[in-house]
């Protein structure tokens, strides 16, 4: 079933200006020949929420199940993957290992639905490195908040 399977590349950053304050995601997918960037940018949110929603965005482009490498400089992403923490945040009812409340989790559930659609590995890459996909992807999400910035700076004009 495997062999059939399209392996993708995902490459993936948040970005926040302040924390919270507006933030922005980047997602670059490459299959074979083919890349897509994808960006955005959000009001009031946290540099945690943009890299999950980067990865969110990334396996939400995908039109078919596949092998998919997501590359990411967050921790917090990956570790959640890696060190099983989603299994044991599912286990525990959403709490953290001290009993608290899991933060983001609806984003959580988005990202665990989407995984379980794709045979899913999570790569760290050192960010702010020389790494260009994940430069590439900071450079978008930082972009992206510059637009937000612009629009909801623009003085209505008059008539």
């Amino acid at each position: 079933m495997d062999e059939k399977r399209k392996t993708v590349n995902i490459y993936t950053d948040g970005a926040c200006s302040g924390n919270p304050g507006p933030g922005g995601w980047a997602a670059i997918l490459e299959f074979g020949p083919h890349r897509k960037e994808l960006s955005g940018y959000m009001a009031g949110t946290t540099n945690n929420r943009m890299e999950l929603f980067a990865a969110i965005s990334g396996l939400g482009a995908l039109k078919e199940p596949c092998i998919v490498n997501l590359y990411s400089d967050s921790n917090y992403l990956v570790q959640a993957f890696n060190d099983h923490w989603i299994e044991n945040w599912k286990k525990n009812g959403w709490k953290t290992s001290g009993g608290g409340k899991v933060e983001n989790q609806d984003l959580w559930f988005i990202l665990s639905a989407q995984t379980a659609k794709h045979q899913v590995t999570f790569i760290k890459v050192k960010g702010h490195a020389d790494h260009p996909e994940n430069n590439r992807c900071d450079e978008l999400a930082r972009a992206a908040i510059d637009e937000y910035r612009r629009i909801n700076t623009e003085k209505p004009s008059e008539e």
